[in-house]
């Protein structure tokens, strides 16, 4: 298993989270490495990797130095890749050495993880920050089946093409057996790429042929621990946050929307359309309250410094333009929010308001459906451009952009029938309890292991000297 973040183990403990969760679970059960960033940055870092065994699994992390963290991670990662995958093409930001930086520090880690690996092992590689890996580690030689999963959006080639070495990172993803998307609508757009440049050509259906390498391409939507979700909500009341919370609500409604600090969770649209809501519906005055929980996200990139200002300037407007003395209509907390407590939040909320402008799949959608009361369950208000939109047909679905539009669903969800609301709930229910991150894990493994042994045959651009991988210091933007 290859991530950005590797969550090693401290003190005999591993850190929780619905992810990391379902990607160690799936480690534990075979036995295997975590290979990864430490999230540490040091003057001058080491090539071979901190090794920690717990159990079965073999956690193995490298540090970084500031400049390869300046423009692998803090650069083109999250100011090139982020941007473009989630149609922000006015945020991107194209430096030369950022993009270098990129392909060193993969070229770097593929070198590291090399001594690691086995010739039977199979490598599943995570998310936007190590698209050349494979690459890198077939110009070392190495045949194993290698799997990608993309955790954020994959935009069509319009959009894409705006990524710096475009064509080169398409050229990368050929390297992969086997590469996994949230929904089909991603999968189809990233092929719609691969023809639009002559990359390749495409052999059947998921199916696509580069240069001489068959390479499968599928929606592998990620689910939650959804059984132990409903644990953690129903046991929650217990919780000393959830009681304060509770109290303090008095006989008010509650709103939630939780989400990182990012401009792609539409944070702006959404505090803008309670506005509109409370202005078109005075009668709701003093009973509604909209708790807004958005922990610091990328601290030191500019866009988010200006965007943590914004939002928080926002939500005081609000409060001050709408507000009362005994009513605070926005709680805005930037800040963490533990586990247990977020789902006993969910549980006591009649509304979860997840609208972003454009999300990957989006697992507080579905972490606030599980923590419901079936008896009393609350309304899922969701975009229409989260990948969770696929899926859980129960939720009203919105366009965050429009404002109005919005606001009338937040009415419609708070005047919502119960028999109506727990139809939609045992619908949604219905999908999560099938579509586990446990069984997303089995699926994109087994998809990975089952692959013919046509699929493992090295293809040409593995070879280092045939010169037709330019991820080298040279490759051109």
């Amino acid at each position: 298993m290859v991530s950005n973040r590797v969550p090693v183990p401290k003190d005999g403990t591993s850190k929780a989270g619905g992810l990391t969760v379902a990607l160690e679970g799936a480690l534990k059960r075979s036995g295997g490495l975590w290979f990864g960033w430490s999230g540490e940055t040091v003057e001058n870092p080491s090539d071979q990797a901190k090794v920690v065994q717990a159990g079965k699994i073999t956690f193995a992390v490298l540090d970084l130095s500031q400049k390869d963290y300046d423009e692998y991670y803090a650069g083109f990662a999250n100011r090139a890749l982020w941007p473009v995958c989630h149609y922000r093409l006015d945020l991107v930001q194209i430096e030369r050495q950022e993009l270098d930086g990129y392909f060193r520090v993969n070229r770097a880690f593929a070198a590291s993880l090399a001594p690691l690996l086995r010739p039977d092992d199979v490598i599943w590689v995570h998310d936007y920050h190590f698209i050349p890996l494979a690459a890198e580690l077939r110009r070392l030689g190495f045949k194993n089946r290698i799997g990608f999963f993309l955790h954020i959006p994959w935009p069509p080639s319009d959009v894409a093409s705006a990524l710096p070495a475009y064509q080169q990172l398409l050229q990368g993803f050929g390297a992969y057996d086997l590469i996994g998307f949230h929904t089909p609508q991603d999968a189809e757009n990233f092929q719609r790429c691969l023809v639009r440049e002559n990359i390749g050509s495409p052999t059947g259906t998921g199916e696509h042929q580069i240069d001489g390498h068959t390479v499968r391409i599928g929606a592998f939507p990620v689910g939650i621990d959804t059984e132990g979700f409903v644990r953690a909500a129903a046991s929650a009341e217990r919780n000393a946050l959830v009681r304060r919370t509770k109290a303090s609500l008095g006989d008010r409604d509650l709103i939630i929307g939780v989400d990182r600090l990012d401009y792609s969770k539409g944070l702006k649209q959404r505090i803008e359309a309670f506005s509109c809501f409370i202005r078109s519906n005075p009668d709701f005055r003093n009973r509604v309250t909209y708790i807004q929980i958005t922990p610091k996200s990328r601290s030191d990139v500019p866009e988010y410094q200006r965007m943590q200002r914004e939002i928080a300037e926002q939500a005081g407007w609000t409060n001050g333009s709408l507000g009362e003395v005994d009513w605070t209509p926005v709680r805005y907390v930037n800040g963490t929010v533990g586990h247990a407590a977020l789902a006993g939040l969910y549980r006591m909320s009649r509304i979860g308001l997840v609208t972003p402008l454009r999300d990957g799949m989006n697992l507080v959608a579905k972490e606030f459906v599980a923590a419901q009361q079936p008896d009393d369950p609350g309304v899922l208000i969701l975009s229409r451009f989260a990948g969770a939109a696929h899926e859980l047909d129960g939720a009203i679905l919105v366009n965050p952009y429009d404002t109005e539009a919005c606001a009338a669903s937040i009415a419609r969800a708070l005047r919502m029938p119960l028999e109506e609301r727990r139809e939609r709930w045992d619908s949604m229910m219905g999908r999560l309890r099938t579509n586990t991150v446990e069984a997303w894990c089995q699926r994109f493994l087994s998809g990975l292991s089952d692959l013919s042994n046509e699929s493992l045959e090295p293809h040409e651009s593995i070879n280092a000297d045939n010169g037709r991988y330019p991820f080298s210091e040279a490759a051109p933007a």
